[in-house]
């Protein structure tokens, strides 16, 4: 089997982008959902040209439609996805799109070879039996193959439903079977014969296509990609154009699963008028430039079926023209430094846990070197710190700053391959101060976004013109945030109004009406302030909050972020209390993972090492520290548990008692989801019997 390059080269020989355009028909909305007329303004009967009637702001049906909120804050024409594809193809059809690296080499799309080629896969999509509003899924690591065909998909009236690689077969078969997955798409043999072993329990699957291995034995109805990009030669282009045209922005076209951390996963359907709204809109905000001003180029490493990577890589990447490297599938193994080298990208996100790997890999290494390194990077971050905190005051000391920069700082940021990023994003959990202040000591500001799958992403950003220290911004342009319930200190529980809000959960009308209130605000589960800017600062989460025996409020982010800065061995720290006496801790020491699966090993990192030194510890592995409670090492943790304590607000906010695990938290190990994110109630889990230990009579 041809490589996958040479496949999209190939198929490029018999394909030709054709302009398409949609038909027009006026319709109104009559206002059958009450809204909040005090904090918003009048929702625009004029929902768009040819958008049909719809009543309801949500729905639980694939095939549903809904009522766009549209008012005069965010007026903008609704379209659909194809016609942001059309209209950048206008503009960018010349420029290259995506790049694949192959035998060393990258291998490059333009934007309108990506157009012929999504043409192409939703032909084949159709040929296989891709019915409307059935899903085409993704389950393999980035790729051009997974963009082709989920844009494919779209343009076939199908729904794109991203699979994380993670997953067992039985959480497939969940999310296939739910979605009425008519097509599979699948990188390798590993995952499909996750498939292979689900697939007579799904009734709608009608064929698998294979986008990277050959296929080691043949079955009916598997194929290769280049097999399956030749079945719909013979679909008519007027065909696929019917389709196309008949596509309305207020209709489902992507699914984005939860991680399913409280229950089954819901699947959140993501209108066309949420995905192109929320890439032209949101994204702006963030600062992102159209490739008229300025082509932005960017790594795309971060699981697609997750919606911060798939607005981010996928449909920005659209809107604006920009173009998209692809890194290796062992990018969060140690190879994405490689490929920002290469790429050197203008912008780049990450999830905290991706920052923080990147911070403690740089300590790591400090840590290893000479006296007179340490002091040269530790004498630059302060200025630069200094510089970011406070600004500089005087000519000298800006001077300093600059030298400082040029000296040491910029070669740091050569080494990661950030020199040419101008924006450095963090989302889809809160950042921690210490890692905020590690990288402006590096003079690279990271900013905030805040949003849920349920608001196509961002809602709210910080950007180049947009920035306050721990905020994750404003809302963007169009978008509202409202605080609802809230407390003495202005806490409130935070709800969202605006374009990128979803449609509802796929086939859970209950769980749809729960997060929507009666005047159609999407609660979200967090906790927020806003400050007299509208800056949006998240304080938590309301599952999250521990209640503890005698009613008191705690919310545990706070308590575990001041553990781990003041206890540099420390890699992940949890709270426990709900419903009990008082707070417990779990602790995880930093280890170093395997180059391999990147799960933790037993080895203490070059940090945690130094940091047990001078505590008068002679331990290497975190399995010495845990089986024989090291003495000094258990000393120092008691004495920096009892730093944090003396500032705590008072009693029940302090720590009682704390265990080190065995073993550092993992995303196989099942205490972290697939962006990295803490899944405490599988850790309570795990560990119940621990738990059970701290609260003995």
């Amino acid at each position: 089997m041809p490589d996958s390059g040479e496949t999209l080269t190939k198929q490029l020989q018999t394909g030709n982008a054709r302009n398409v355009s949609g038909s027009c028909e006026n319709g109104t909305f009559t206002d059958a959902q009450p809204v909040c007329r005090e904090l918003l303004p009048h929702l625009d009967e004029t929902q768009g040209e040819g958008i049909e009637p719809a009543e309801s702001l949500w729905t639980s049906f694939a095939d549903g439609r809904v009522r766009l909120r549209i008012d005069n804050s965010c007026p903008q024409t609704p379209i659909t996805v194809h016609q942001m594809f059309k209209e950048s193809l206008e503009k960018y059809g010349s420029l290259n799109a995506l790049a694949s690296k192959k035998n060393g080499k990258w291998e490059k799309i333009t934007f309108s070879e990506y157009y012929c080629l999504s043409r192409k896969a939703a032909k084949s999509f159709l040929k296989l039996g891709l019915e409307r509003f059935h899903s085409v899924a993704i389950l393999g690591f980035n790729s051009p193959e997974w963009f082709i065909s989920a844009v494919g998909a779209i343009f076939a009236g199908g729904i794109v439903t991203g699979i994380y690689t993670t997953n067992s077969p039985e959480a497939c078969h969940y999310i296939a079977h739910d979605s009425k997955t008519d097509i599979m798409v699948v990188e390798n043999q590993k995952q499909l014969d996750k498939i292979m072993q689900i697939w007579n329990r799904l009734p709608h699957l009608k064929a698998v296509v294979l986008y990277k291995d050959s296929i080691a034995e043949r079955h009916p109805n598997l194929y290769t990609m280049e097999e399956f990009l030749e079945l719909g030669d013979d679909v008519s282009d007027s065909t696929l154009d019917d389709i196309i045209n008949s596509q309305k922005p207020n209709q489902c076209c992507v699914l984005i699963y939860t991680s399913g951390t409280t229950g089954k996963p819901k699947g959140a359907m993501l209108s066309h008028d949420n995905i192109t709204w929320t890439s032209a809109h949101c994204s702006r905000a963030g600062g992102m430039q159209p490739a008229e001003v300025q082509q932005e180029s960017i790594v795309s490493y971060l699981p697609l079926s997750h919606i911060a990577a798939q607005i981010y890589d996928l449909w920005t990447g659209i809107k604006w023209g920009e173009q998209v490297y692809f890194a290796e599938p062992d990018a969060l193994k140690g190879s994405l430094i490689n490929t920002l080298k290469e790429v050197q990208p203008t912008s780049h996100m990450g999830v905290p846990r991706v920052w923080e790997k990147i911070m403690e890999k740089l300590k790591d290494a400090s840590a290893q070197s000479g006296f007179m390194k340490k002091k040269m990077l530790s004498w630059a971050m302060s200025l630069s710190l200094e510089k970011n905190l406070n600004g500089s005051n005087s000519d000298l000391k800006q001077l300093w700053t600059r030298l400082a920069d040029y000296l040491v700082l910029a070669k740091i940021r050569s080494a990661l391959g950030l020199s040419s990023c101008q924006k450095h994003f963090s989302g889809a959990a809160p950042l921690n101060t210490e890692t905020l202040y590690f990288f402006l000591g590096l003079n690279i500001t990271l900013y905030e976004a805040y949003g849920m799958s349920e608001t196509t992403g961002p809602h709210c950003l910080s950007g180049p013109y947009i920035y306050r220290q721990h905020s994750c911004g404003k809302p963007a342009s169009g978008c509202r945030v409202k605080l609802a319930d809230k407390d003495t200190e202005g806490n409130g529980e935070i709800c969202f109004w605006g374009r990128t809000v979803f449609m509802g959960y796929l086939n859970m009308e209950d769980r749809t009406k729960e997060v929507f209130d009666e005047e159609g605000w999407l609660h979200s589960g967090d906790l927020g302030k806003l400050d007299k800017d509208g800056f949006l600062y998240v304080t938590g989460r309301i599952k999250d909050l521990i209640i503890t025996a005698g009613g008191e409020n705690v919310p545990p982010i706070p308590i575990e972020d001041a553990v781990k800065k003041e206890l540099p061995i420390v890699s992940n720290a949890m709270v426990i209390g709900d419903k009990k006496k008082f707070l417990s801790m779990f602790l995880t020491l930093k280890s170093v993972l395997d180059p391999d699966t990147s799960d933790p090993t037993d080895i203490l990192t070059e940090q945690a090492r130094d940091f047990c030194q001078r505590s008068g510890s002679k331990a290497t592995k975190v399995s010495e520290i845990v089986a024989t409670r090291d003495q000094a090492t258990y000393r120092a943790i008691q004495e920096g548990i009892d730093r944090v304590n003396s500032t705590a607000t008072n009693r029940v906010h302090c720590i009682q008692k704390w265990i080190v695990l065995p073993r550092d938290f993992s995303i196989s190990g099942g205490e972290l989801g697939p962006t990295m994110k803490l899944k405490r109630l599988a850790v309570l889990e795990k560990y119940r019997n621990e738990v059970d230990s701290f609260y003995k009579e």
